[in-house]
Order: structure tokens, then sequence, then C-alpha cells
């Protein structure tokens, strides 16, 4: 039964969240956390940074900057409140603009939490996003070649009153833009239905993807909060080659599949 619910009758897999990881057991796996922190990893590693990820944790967080001498990220908003100076933060308009670093922490409460799920479980963790999708699926492709199974990880949201998860649209499209061009390089026979309906669903929005990411729950919160810049820096559909990848416990580029 285990084999059912983990889609592993197919190489190419996508579920949602901490569970669904856990569940599909995929020897490479993708985290996609569009709004914000598959992109803001994409966004600081392109920038040359090693991200280490982290819970979303205060003391955690100290103490994982502490270790490896590396700047740690704020929130979005106490970043607004730092003034003129340009503060390092979940935000990937602000690490597009802000001075770049060698070692960043970046905590995050949802995304973080699925990766550590699965360096846990011994997978290769890589960070997807709109922004990367035609290179993190150049990666997959390569990963199946090689007789490996993969895992496209749809992270979502919590609901705040239960911790339960809250399925995101953004993650659902970020997800589906890797499986299509992963799909047009040749490798959709290898799909679970889930995989192939992600895929299809990111192509049939086609023109409507901006106004989809603007109007979602996801995107109209950050743009209420002020932070619509970092929607239309997530929309940039492979804008960028980056494909971010844990190595020795933080995310650098590239990597072999």
């Amino acid at each position: 039964m285990d084999d059912i619910f983990g889609q592993r009758s197919t190489a190419v897999r996508l579920d949602w969240g901490p569970v669904g990881a856990s569940a599909c057991g995929a020897e490479v796996a993708v985290v996609v956390d569009v709004l914000s922190f598959s992109t803001a990893v994409t966004v600081a590693v392109e920038r040359g940074c090693r991200v280490h990820p982290s819970p979303w944790s205060d003391d955690r967080a100290r103490a994982i900057a502490a270790e490896h001498d590396a700047v740690l990220a704020v929130g979005r908003l106490e970043a607004l409140r730092e003034g003129t100076t340009v503060a390092h933060s979940l935000s990937p308009a602000t690490l597009l603009e802000a001075e770049p670093v060698e070692r960043l922490v970046l905590p995050s409460p949802n995304g973080s939490t699925i990766v550590a799920e699965l360096v846990e479980s011994g997978s290769t963790v890589v960070a997807g996003c709109l922004r990367n999708a035609r290179a993190v699926a150049a990666h997959l492709a390569r990963a199946l070649e090689a007789g490996r199974s993969v895992g496209v990880i749809a992270a979502g949201e919590r609901w705040r009153h239960d911790q339960s998860l809250r399925p995101a649209l953004e993650d659902h499209l970020g997800a589906g833009a890797i499986l299509a061009h992963l799909d047009s390089m040749g490798h959709g026979h290898h799909f679970s239905p889930e995989a192939t309906a992600a895929s299809a669903m990111f192509r049939s929005a086609g023109r409507e993807l901006g106004r989809l990411l603007r109007d979602c729950v996801g995107g109209r919160e950050l743009t209420e909060m002020g932070f619509a810049a970092d929607v239309t820096v997530a929309g940039a559909v492979d804008e960028s080659a980056t494909v971010p990848v844990i190595v020795d416990g933080a995310f650098v580029d590239g990597g072999t599949p």
C-alpha cells in the first residue's frame, strides 16, 4: 500500500508537503516553494552564495549562522525596518539587490522543513521554481538517464489554526513548469498521473501565468504586505540556469544528479 501512495510504480512523481516528500521516496527530490523559499535560494545561489536552509527558529538559525560564519537572513518585514540598507531576507527581490555574501542562512517555515526531511532520508535535494524550471528539468533528465527516481515536491503552505497543509497554486504551477520541460525532453512516459496533471496545468496557464501568480492567495498576500516585486521575480520563467543542490548541508550550484 505504501508503494501506491508513494507513486513508486513510476520513476517521476509529484507530491505535496513534508509527508508527501517522505512518501514518494525518490532518489532525487526537487522542493518547489515558489513564494518564496526555493526562489530565494535560486537567486542567492546564482549570485554565488552558499545557502544553509534553517527551520523558522531564531535560536536554531543563529546557531547555524555561527557554526558556518554565515550571514543570517532576516524576515521580510524586519528587512524593511533596516531603513536604507538592503538586508538579506526571504525576499527574492531583496536578494537580487543586496550585496552578495559567501554564506547565507535562510530560515523558512515550510521549504526548509521539507529539505530537512529529504536530506534525512538520503535523497539528493534540489531547489526548483519557475525561474530555473528548464535547468532543473535538464538536471532531472540526467538523473533519469542514470536510472534514478525523481520526485517533485510542491511545498504548499500551512493553515494557521491547525498547521495542516494548504495546497498553493504557485507551487503546483512551479512543479508543473519543471515537469512540462521534462516531458518536452522525452521523459513524459515515466510520469505518475499526478506529475502528468501538474505538467498539463502549467501548460494550460499559458499567457495567464503572470495574472494567476498575482491573483492567487500567495501572490495577493505578498502584494498586500508590500512585496509585489517578489511575485514578479518569482514569475520570471526560465530566467536562471542555476540548479541549487544540497551538498554538505548547504545549497550550491550544480552537482552530479
